[in-house]
Order: C-alpha cells, then structure tokens, then sequence
C-alpha cells in the first residue's frame, strides 16, 4: 500500500490532487481547533477535562472532530449537511416537484444541490442557536457544567456573534468538501467525516493505554482492525444476478450467447441510516439539556 502511495505522488496530475486533499484538510482541522469569538476559553478546557459523560453530545462531537464540545468555528462540522441531504433524499421521494428534478439530469440535480445548500444553512442556524444557548447556560457539559455559563458575557450582540460564526463555519466546510470532490480525490464530505472520526483515535487510544495497559491496548487495536475488515468486506460484498444473452444468426456467422451479471450491492443503503438516526437522537437530548438546565434566555 505504501508502494501505491509513493507512485501516487510521481504522477503530477494525482500528486496536484492529493496536495490539494491534503491542504484542505488542514485547514478543516485547523478551524476545528479555533475557538468561536465570545466563548471563554479557560471554562471551556475545565469543562472538557472534567466532563465523564458527553452522552449524544459526545457521539456528535465525534462527527465534528472533537470541535463540538470545544465550541470552535467549526463546532457543527458536517452533520447539518448530512441532515439536509438525507431530508432531501426523502422529500425526493413525496414530492412531484422534486422527482421531476431529479428526472432532468446533470441541471435537475444541480438544483437540487442548491437546494441542499440553503436547507444546510437554515439547519446550522437552528443548531447552532441552541449549542450556544446550551453554552450560555453550561449545560453543554451536562451535570459538570455547574450551570456556569461558557460564554464571555451573556449579552445578545455575543450569542448573535457565535451563531453567526458557526453558521459561516458550516458553510465553510460544505464549500471544502464540493472543492474535494471536484479538484481532489474522492467524495470530499466522506472524507471530512473520516477526518474527523479518525481525528479522535489517537487520544483515545494513548487513554486506553495509560489506564488499562498494553494488553488491553493491543486487544482493542486487534478487534477495530478485524471490524474494519467486516465493514470493508459488507461494503465490497455484491449479489451477481446472471444475465444470458441469446444468440443472433448475421449473415452465416453466430454471434452473441454470452452471458455476464448485474452486480447488486448487499448493503445498498450504506452509512445512511446509521447517521440519520444520529441526528434524531440529536432533538430529544438538546430538548431535554434544556429542560434541565438552571436558567434560561432571559436568565
């Protein structure tokens, strides 16, 4: 593999587009690590290090490469996108409107992308209200939040600061992964969300070591190695329906009589539902965070 990788970069055309992947995702990490304008920093940190249970926030936070939980300029990270396209998969499915620009082609399809566009927007608005909502009351952190608010001051010119810069972080990362996927190599939102998946594995394993030993350290490296096969394997996995070709008499020759397959994939949903479900389990938990935290917005 590593081979592939070196030759990769010897052809200029493939080492341009793997330079460019690769500067996009510093700068996806890079604002990832930024703290939004108006967010304490200091509380923040103390929040993080002595938090026990994330609970959904923890899941999303995975998504967003660890930035949620840091409130940074991409605290939202792709998960806003990923909620507008599955919305829009679905309403492709009960409205005329949009079957029929889906039957158009490359411009039906371009504009439903626009689509995904302004609906990604209005959901990183909704989000990241209530993040910073969540924030000003310190419930983000759950019951080690104390009800300190994160914030630098409560006013309402701050909390339209951070929403506003969320919202434009969004954006941001949406633009990143068009430009992947048109300049680079790959679908450029999958891998921003392998990116920040992945980003977390190091942290987590170091714990893991620190706190139960080599042992158990290699023991859990062997089994995501063996998981990741199984994932790979389902996902190359396909049911081949054979397809005969009957044979045609031209001129005095015979010709045709071959056969080949339709290959189906066994796991033709993917990774879809897995993260829509995610983004359910979203709604219950900020509703609740909000219930049972000690003040409100007009606290």
């Amino acid at each position: 593999m590593l081979g592939a990788f070196v030759n990769a970069f010897r052809t200029p055309d493939l080492r341009r587009k793997l330079l460019f992947v690769l500067v996009v995702i510093v700068l996806f990490r890079l604002g990832s690590a930024i703290p939004t304008p108006g967010v304490d920093y200091v509380k923040v940190q103390a929040g993080i290090a002595s938090v026990e249970d994330q609970g959904i926030f923890g899941l999303i936070n995975l998504f967003s490469g660890g930035a949620l939980l840091q409130l940074s300029v991409f605290a939202l990270g792709i998960m806003p996108y990923i909620t507008a396209s599955i919305i829009l998969q679905l309403l492709v499915v009960v409205i005329p409107r949009l079957e029929t620009l889906k039957k158009e082609g490359q411009a039906g399809q371009a504009k439903i992308t626009q689509y995904t566009r302004y609906l990604t927007l209005g959901l990183a608005i909704l989000q990241s209200t209530g993040i910073v909502a969540l924030a000003r009351n310190g419930a983000i952190f759950g019951n080690s939040g104390g009800g300190e608010s994160l914030l630098v001051d409560n006013s309402l010119t701050t909390m339209l600061l951070m929403i506003i810069t969320m919202t434009a972080g969004t954006a941001m990362i949406m633009w990143f992964g068009e430009q992947i996927t048109e300049r680079g190599i790959g679908n450029g939102m999958s891998i921003l969300i392998f990116v920040s998946v992945v980003s977390s594995f190091p942290g987590a394993l170091w714990g893991i070591k620190q706190a139960k030993g080599w042992d158990v350290f290699l023991l859990v490296i062997a089994i995501g190695l063996v998981i990741m096969a199984a994932v790979i394997f389902i996902e190359q996995a396909q049911r081949r329906i054979p397809v005969q070709y009957a044979r045609r008499m031209v001129g005095r020759k015979m010709f045709g009589g071959t056969s080949t397959y339709i290959p189906l994939k066994v796991n033709q949903a993917g990774v879809i539902p897995v993260i829509f479900a995610s983004s359910l389990l979203y709604l219950p938990s900020l509703t609740s965070s909000f219930s049972t935290s000690n003040s409100g917005w007009s606290g």
